[in-house]
């Protein structure tokens, strides 16, 4: 930890907007702020969507923000170049690494140039028509796919589709989602694996935590639910998996330019295969969550974990882009 001056100031819990994954939002920060409170820092939740009203006076109510923001607005960069804007040194990544790590499409790019594995797959821009998605479909990819949004988190959205039918399906109800861009990805079978990265001097990696589920996919409602995952901290993997998983990761988490924390989403799958699915830059911070969970199996307390979380806004070089 660096000096305990930085804990006396007013910390800023920034967290909710107008995100489809605001829920998940409100409850990392509520546990995040009865963290902060237990050792007796000054800290207050603010949501997001008072920050442009609040302007240049939010200089003036909290001298750190803590990033419990999970979506758009809040893990794409905007709020972040607000906060550079003001001056207000804020924990978590810069503009950059967080705008690559939540446009998918972008990300996959960049995982392609270092030969990273990641599934194929092509992006559905709103101007694309369902016919013509389904064409590309079937030229590139085949059945079954996966989609989800290009710029979201949390599997809201998301979903399978085995056929033609069940695509045209999915590609329809996008039109209720707030999201713009979507992607359609190869489905691959594998064993959803998370890898923590928290900055301790440099980038650590905290103990692998692998997933399953009875659902048709790791989604909203497992991700959510301990009843309806079972979790494995630390994962029990080959040691020659485990191994590489760790180095991509780290690779992953330096590509983007991230900093401070991180967490990387990995399938496991029975050939051997680990391809890279997402970064996170914003990790959800509730106290059973999965950075929570790996911490613990590092044998970081939670509240220590937050306290680290909140000494990365203070460990970045002097520009991050």
């Amino acid at each position: 930890m660096r000096d305990q001056p930085h804990y006396l100031g007013r910390i800023g819990v920034l967290y909710g907007g107008d995100s489809p994954e605001r829920p998940g939002s409100v409850a990392s920060a509520e546990a995040v702020l009865k963290a902060l409170a237990v050792v007796g820092m000054q800290a207050e939740m603010i949501d997001l969507a008072d920050i442009r009203e609040l302007g240049a006076s939010l200089r003036d109510r909290i001298d750190v923000a803590l990033l419990a923001c999970h979506g758009p607005g809040g893990e794409d960069g905007k709020v972040q170049g607000h906060l550079e804007q003001l001056g207000i040194p804020y924990t978590g990544s810069g503009v950059l690494a967080s705008a690559l790590g939540m446009h998918k499409p972008t990300f996959k790019i960049l995982l392609a140039a270092l030969n990273i594995d990641t599934p194929k797959s092509i992006s559905v821009l709103p101007e694309h028509s369902v016919e013509s998605t389904l064409t590309t479909v079937e030229l590139n990819l085949g059945y079954p796919v996966f989609v989800k949004p290009a710029g979201g988190g949390g599997s809201i959205g998301a979903g399978i589709a085995r056929t033609a039918e069940t695509l045209t399906e999915l590609l329809r109800a996008r039109r209720d989602q707030p999201y713009a861009e979507y992607m359609v990805e190869e489905y691959i079978d594998g064993t959803p694996c998370t890898v923590g990265i928290l900055d301790q001097g440099r980038p650590a990696v905290l103990p692998l935590l692998t997933c399953e589920t009875d659902r048709a996919f790791y989604d909203y409602e497992a991700k959510h639910d301990r009843g309806l995952r079972s979790e494995t901290c630390p994962a029990t993997l080959p040691e020659e998996v485990e191994q590489r998983v760790i180095e991509t990761a780290l690779r992953v988490h330096r590509m983007i330019g991230a900093h401070g924390v991180s967490r990387v989403d990995f399938l496991i799958c029975p050939d051997g295969r680990s391809p890279v699915l997402e970064v996170n830059t914003v990790p959800g911070l509730s106290e059973h969550g999965n950075l929570a969970t790996m911490a613990a199996a590092a044998g970081v307390s939670y509240v220590e974990l937050i306290k680290r979380v909140l000494d990365t806004a203070f460990t970045k070089v002097s520009y991050v882009p």
